[in-house]
């Protein structure tokens, strides 16, 4: 092998004009392999782009020996000249002149050939399934997805800020926690009272792991002003549906100052940002989802993007429900928390635009959104998609200490001293929102199931790879 720096696929078809009739230094994976007795084809992709590169192997200078582990999924070192293709599908290929093979696979093992696999399938062998077209584009828009978050509250002029994974308090207060424990779980120790000792723990007490960051972000925003957390969350609840996962990641911005007016400007700019953002970033994949799962992505994600929010009190968008005449599966009315098929109702048939809905009953919202003046109401505010439902959650926090406290006390809360100095030392108006992140995901990459979102998806009774 020549001393050639190497190229991405992703570079050589960008710059494919500019580097046609020079020599290139390539590697990555066989995708698949054809052709005959004069000539072979192989589709190279090394991860950088949906696309393929193609490699042509002239026989008159490459033995079937050489030739015979380049099967699917093997992993390949190629050099040769870039010239114009004379085929359909490319611009460019590469003609081989020098081949080095680092690893087969044995076409009759290896479970990814070309033929369509199911996305229930491609579950089952989660740790090769980055390898598919499918799942490459998914975690490529991931990433971008990602990229663009950090950049979004960068530019801002916001503060990332690490929350912690293990937690004694209950944010949601659901009880929904994975418990963290160093205690032998066949011989606890026990109280005079019979209950468990954790005083003997790790930690002296009861510890779990987070369901959310929001209650610490909350003290980030109270000294830094503006902050966002972007990390894993966990919640322990028995559901199968293909939206919940056990293990999934949050964007929780917090602001100090920030009324519920401000919240909404700020959840509806920030995911309009990261849409437009993978639409210009990932065009390549978004096409390829479109093409073979949902041929209404690249139009749905516009609609997001050029149509401002609709702004709408729960109880406006109650009436709306019941005035439909559409006969749902959940009924309606004042005070139930609105289930997907309500809120989709509003977004795709009613405004035929995302809609906010604000100023929920505080009976089925959590302990700290700050209280309206009518005493049923919080300043709480869900962002609701087309085919999604709700995609962000967010309040305006309650910032007097008198209305927290009755509030922590009504629901029996305990341990929130901490949580309470914000409120008793300089408190302010302040709001803040959370996304689920693999929601975005699913929702750009227009996949039905948040379970394909994910490199390694936790849920009931699965935890593999």
């Amino acid at each position: 092998m020549k001393d050639i720096k190497r190229k991405t696929v992703a570079d050589i078809l960008r710059h494919g004009e500019e580097l046609a009739g020079s020599e290139v230094d390539v590697k990555g994976w066989v995708r698949t392999r054809r052709g005959n007795k004069n000539v072979q084809f192989v589709a190279l992709n090394d991860g950088s782009t949906i696309n393929n590169l193609q490699i042509v192997f002239d026989l008159s200078a490459f033995s079937d020996e050489q030739l015979r582990s380049v099967t699917t999924g093997s992993s390949i070192h190629v050099q040769g000249l870039l010239v114009a293709s004379q085929g359909k599908g490319q611009t460019v290929e590469v003609q081989a002149r020098e081949l080095q093979v680092y690893g087969t696979a044995n076409p009759e093992k290896y479970p990814l050939q070309k033929k369509g696999h199911s996305l229930e399938f491609l579950r089952e062998i989660a740790h090769l399934r980055p390898r598919t077209n499918t799942f490459g584009a998914v975690l490529r828009i991931r990433h971008a997805l990602a990229f663009a978050i950090h950049k979004f509250f960068n530019d801002k002029g916001f503060y990332y800020f690490h929350t912690p994974l293990i937690t004694a308090s209950d944010c949601e207060g659901a009880g929904a926690q994975f418990q963290v424990t160093t205690l032998d779980l066949e011989n606890l120790p026990k109280t005079e009272e019979g209950k468990t000792d954790y005083s003997a723990d790790f930690f002296g007490k009861m510890a779990s792991l987070t369901v959310s960051g929001q209650l610490e972000g909350e003290l980030g925003a109270t000294a830094l002003g503006c902050i966002y957390t972007f990390g894993p969350t966990f919640r322990a609840e028995n559901s199968n549906t293909p939206r919940h996962l056990s293990e999934f990641w949050m964007i929780e911005p917090e602001m100090a100052f920030y009324e519920i007016a401000d919240n909404m400007d700020l959840a509806e700019e920030f995911i309009k940002y990261c849409i437009n953002y993978a639409l210009e970033h990932c065009a390549d994949d978004i096409a390829f989802l479109a093409e073979h799962f949902d041929k209404e992505l690249p139009e749905r994600l516009r609609f997001v993007v050029e149509n401002d929010f609709v702004r709408l009190p729960y109880t406006e968008g109650v009436r709306i429900l019941e005035e439909s005449g559409r006969k749902f599966e959940f009924p309606v009315y004042w005070g139930v928390d609105l289930a997907s098929e309500h809120e989709r109702y509003l977004v795709e048939e009613h405004f035929r635009k995302p809609v906010i809905l604000t100023d929920y009953p505080k009976e089925i919202k959590a302990f700290y959104m700050k209280l309206n003046d009518d005493g049923k109401t919080v300043r709480a505010m869900d962002v609701l998609f087309p085919k999604i439902g709700e995609i962000i959650g967010g309040s305006q926090r309650e910032e007097d200490l008198d209305k927290l406290q009755a509030r922590i006390d009504e629901l029996g809360l305990t341990g929130m001293e901490w949580y309470l100095d914000t409120r008793r030392f300089g408190s302010v108006p302040h709001s803040g929102f959370g996304l689920g992140f693999e929601r975005l995901v699913l929702f750009v990459t227009g996949m039905q199931n948040i379970r394909d979102v994910i490199p390694f998806p936790r849920f009931p009774n699965n935890c593999e790879f």
